[in-house]
């Protein structure tokens, strides 16, 4: 009680409503889904709740065929769309780092597409992609491109195309303004040597623009990882991990083990599995986030 009187217990007690909230609204939830994982939770029988099974949900995972191909198409899932989108969202970047006029304006447009709701684009690129009424096919037709429509959310291989385009399309953005940002802050005495030298423009940006942007890029990738490896609303909405499960992720198999076949536990085992593999993207893109902070010479 005396310490609650005293100057240094103010930060506490200001941070105290805070701490209570996340501790409601985060920890708790974690911890409880985390004994789910060992338990035979059925949403139908919720006495299940406390019938401890230890490691049997994630044995059971280790031989789950539908986990693995899931898991699998999540892993390249996430590095097809990471790396399409550094490549457009670099391209972008130093487009508008080149125009000297209306570049806030053009800042300000690059940012309207993350702001839509996943859901929202999920339902717009559905109606894109629609293989008869779809903006995409009419406007293939109207070239003379095609003679019969292409089922772009119906093929397998099309309709991880047509995911991958439609996150493509509203987080490129991400990776523009963060890379933009790190070439704002590129110092301008290294290029006007460089070009002193004689270097031309495509050696400037390998052994000046390039090694300087890294740490940013790698800090993109690892705010992206976290968010596509999460992936389910545009997924659920587009295909709903069909057509035959050819486009299921980890988080629609988690719903749709955990809602539709009552299978808590199970989900959440699947939950912690995906966890761990975020960890291992994060943790991957910082090791690399500190070795091209250390080339250029920047804090460990």
């Amino acid at each position: 009680m005396k310490f609650l009187r005293s100057p240094r217990a103010v930060p506490y007690l200001l941070l105290m409503p805070a701490i209570l909230v996340i501790l409601a609204v985060v920890l708790v939830p974690l911890v409880i889904s985390f004994w789910t994982s060992f338990t035979s939770y059925n949403l139908t029988r919720p006495d299940s709740l406390f019938n401890f099974v230890g490691l049997r949900n994630y044995q059971r995972l280790m031989g789950d065929d539908d986990f693995w191909w899931a898991f699998g198409r999540t892993v390249v899932f996430i590095t097809i769309a990471l790396n399409l989108e550094l490549l457009l969202g670099l391209g972008l970047a130093l487009l508008v780092n080149k125009i000297t006029w209306g570049q806030r304006t053009l800042r300000t447009i690059m940012m309207f597409p993350m702001m839509f709701s996943p859901i929202l684009v999920g339902f717009q690129f559905k109606y894109i992609f629609n293989d008869s009424i779809g903006l995409v096919n009419n406007a293939l037709f109207d070239l003379g491109l095609i003679d019969t429509p292409i089922p772009w959310l119906v093929d397998g291989t099309l309709a991880n195309f047509a995911i991958i385009f439609a996150e493509m399309w509203m987080s490129t953005s991400i990776f523009a303004i963060l890379l933009l940002a790190g070439l704002l802050a590129l110092p301008k005495e290294p290029l006007e040597a460089a070009k002193v030298d004689g270097c031309n423009a495509f050696q400037v940006f390998r052994h000046i623009t390039l090694p300087f942007l890294m740490p940013f890029i790698f800090i993109a990738m690892t705010i992206r990882s976290l968010d596509v490896a999460r992936a389910y609303d545009m997924v659920r909405i587009m295909t709903n991990g069909g057509p035959a499960g050819r486009t299921e992720l980890i988080w629609t198999l988690m719903t749709r083990t955990g809602y539709q076949n009552s299978q808590m536990g199970m989900a959440n085992a699947m939950g912690y599995v995906s966890i761990l593999l975020s960890i291992a993207f994060t943790v991957y893109f910082y090791r690399q986030l500190i070795k091209a902070r250390g080339f250029m010479g920047g804090a460990q």
